[in-house]
């Protein structure tokens, strides 16, 4: 018989505070700077209740806020990182002073601007950027270089560089500037610098990268640094309808 523990993950808990992701949880409990009930902890395989009380750098954890998402539009030369080893300037530090701590939904390149989504809740965070959401995520690619739209075609079925495989992807040419083409791609993995790399591979090399939409979150006509939130009606709806679409994958 199976004994059903009680209560969340620490690390889970502490991200849907808000506090930070789960993964930065577990590096803070490693590191030392986490108590549960006045005990210093240092794996995150424990599970915690509301009756436990949990302080991380001498702090009580803060009481769990209403989940909410924001759209925010990054501008090219911020990295999307609370602590930047080279000291970097970061997305966060030029949010609204009014806004809480939010971690990201997935990450963009420091070049590479457009739609990034915020949250206050680490666990939705990780909830949205899995690739078994199935959302289509649409950019906008300027690249020097031309290539055939035979090529692009070829990519619907997938493709494999040194050794990495990549899904299928749907690379439209829009218009041709100087030397420069213009391109709409949408994916729905997004692996690390995916965009950059297929381009590379069919000889051209991206200069511009824009992410449009990430799911149902569009861009739209947000101003560069500007950001908006996402009221919860919408945000509650299009995760339930999601996890009907996910169910029907399956």
């Amino acid at each position: 018989m199976t004994i059903e523990k009680k209560g969340e993950r620490i690390a889970k808990v502490m991200a849907r505070a808000g506090l930070c992701s789960r993964r930065d949880a577990e590096r803070w409990i490693a590191a030392g700077r986490v108590k549960v009930n006045g005990v210093f902890i240092s794996s995150p395989a424990l599970n915690v209740t509301d009756k436990d009380f949990i302080e991380a750098d001498g702090k009580p954890l803060p009481d769990r806020e209403p989940q909410k998402l924001w759209r925010y539009h990054k501008p090219a030369g911020l990295v999307v990182s609370h602590n930047d080893e080279k000291g970097r300037e970061n997305v966060f530090s030029k949010l609204p002073e009014d806004m809480p701590r939010v971690v990201s939904v997935g990450r963009l390149d420091i070049n590479t601007e457009g739609l990034l989504l915020l949250t206050n809740d680490g666990s939705l965070a990780r909830q949205l950027e899995l690739p078994t959401t199935g959302w289509l995520r649409r950019y906008r690619v300027r690249a020097f270089g031309r290539t055939a739209p035979e090529a692009l075609e070829k990519l619907k079925k997938g493709i494999t560089i040194n050794g990495v495989r990549y899904g299928s992807i749907d690379a439209k040419i829009d218009r041709e500037q100087g030397r420069n083409t213009w391109f709409t791609f949408a994916l729905r993995e997004g692996k690390n610098r995916e965009i950059k790399i297929i381009c590379e591979h069919l000889g051209m090399q991206v200069n511009r990268l824009i992410r449009l939409s990430f799911g149902p979150f569009q861009l739209g006509d947000l101003k560069p640094g500007s950001v908006a939130e996402v009221s919860g009606k919408v945000l509650h709806e299009q995760i339930k309808g999601n996890q009907k679409n996910a169910h029907r994958r399956r």
